[in-house]
């Protein structure tokens, strides 16, 4: 059996003497694993680097065996975030929350080209933390799991119809306006703007928005499966 899909690569580890076990996120098929014969070699080694876009093609017997990739490069992201190393720690900590969160063998509709769009920005050292903010509110959201960012959860009033929408509860996910939250403002987030497209984003913004998804990745992703975030992911925003 045999096919082909565009991928990004989460992580690849040797595998006996001179190949290398290779996961990666595939647009159509979700997270994927097989062999990279002579992965570990001179020649194949640079391209199976967290982060980097790949051609892959699958043979295998069945559609149950772990089968072999052959890798083809499209675009060397790693290479790209290399003069940055917050980027490219942020980038593999970005890389082992997909290999413990996305399904297995099942793609995920837009989460493929979402992460696309992050990872090509993990070169422009200006912009690659806000786009980071905004695709972990979206990865909570293809995942099952999103903040309801759009009304005050109490008092039901809707963004659109002009709640002042200001934090975010720790427990619900919802959004809370000035009004409701006020009081118990110290339990709760603080509500970046820019997530509900109000505004430019400060600083300030995006340091407090990485917190806000932090917080939910661990709470509603991770820690029911075992798994604590990526310890690069945890300092992130004290270290921007």
């Amino acid at each position: 059996m045999e096919w082909r899909d565009d991928a990004i690569i989460l992580t690849s580890r040797p595998q006996g003497e001179n190949h290398s076990m290779l996961t990666a996120f595939a647009r159509e098929r979700g997270k994927v694993s097989a062999l990279v014969y002579g992965g570990q070699g001179k020649g194949k080694l640079p391209l199976l680097q967290t982060g980097n876009g790949v051609e892959l093609r699958w043979r295998g017997k069945t559609a149950d065996s772990l089968g072999n990739f052959e890798v083809d490069l499209i675009e060397p992201r790693a290479a790209h975030a290399f003069a940055d190393r917050q980027a490219l720690a942020a980038m593999t900590a970005t890389a082992e929350l997909l290999l413990h969160v996305l399904p297995e063998g099942e793609g995920v509709p837009g989460l493929f080209e979402a992460t696309e769009v992050l990872f090509d920005n993990f070169g422009e050292r200006m912009i690659w933390p806000l786009v980071l903010a905004k695709w972990e509110v979206g990865l909570l959201r293809a995942l099952g799991h999103g903040l309801a960012l759009d009304r005050c959860v109490a008092t039901g009033t809707l963004l659109e119809d002009g709640a002042e929408l200001c934090f975010v509860s720790p427990k619900s996910g919802g959004a809370v306006s000035y009004q409701a939250g006020l009081p118990y403002k110290d339990k709760m987030f603080p509500l970046p703007p820019f997530l509900i497209g109000m505004g430019e984003p400060t600083e300030g913004d995006v340091k407090a928005a990485l917190k806000l998804t932090a917080h939910f990745l661990r709470e509603r992703l991770l820690l029911p499966i075992g798994r604590e975030l990526p310890e690069a992911r945890e300092r992130l925003a004290g270290r921007l």
